[in-house]
């Protein structure tokens, strides 16, 4: 059974009682904890809840000053994160410790314009791993 978007509630803001309850109580304890990493003082993320219209759901903008890191979307018990890289960050990406599995998603990839999309759903500590490992690379570029 395909699993769902969720949040599509306009009047009803992600909060940590909604985020629970979408998540469950194992999924939402991974993502307290990824979010705790990326907003962390050295970090230094932020993370900003939007309703987009567009798509008829809330989204999270994660943003590094004024640069977008990722895109963070929820569904029926995970989250799932959406990256975007341009071609010349194909090699760099390649030689990064992540799964084999993502790293030929991204060679995959349909490119949308210039962009190439890179999709994790985060379930469990070795999605978590790969995911923060690419937060950090997509941070450092210029």
């Amino acid at each position: 059974m395909e699993t769902q978007m969720l949040l599509r509630d306009p009047d009803i803001f992600p909060s940590e009682e909604v985020l629970r309850n979408a998540l469950g109580e194992t999924n939402y304890n991974l993502f307290q904890g990824f979010v705790q990493n990326i907003t962390s003082p050295t970090s230094g993320l932020a993370m900003e809840w939007r309703y987009y219209n567009d798509g008829k759901a809330w989204l999270c903008k994660v943003v590094n000053k004024k640069k977008t890191v990722f895109w963070l979307s929820i569904w029926e018990h995970y989250f799932k994160t959406s990256f975007y890289f341009t071609e010349k960050h194909l090699e760099s990406i390649d030689a990064l410790n992540i799964a084999d599995s993502l790293k030929q998603q991204l060679a995959q990839a349909k490119s949308i314009g210039k962009l190439i999309p890179l999709i994790i759903d985060v379930h469990n500590d070795e999605a978590m791993t790969d995911l923060l490992t690419l937060v950090h690379f997509k941070k450092s570029l210029k």
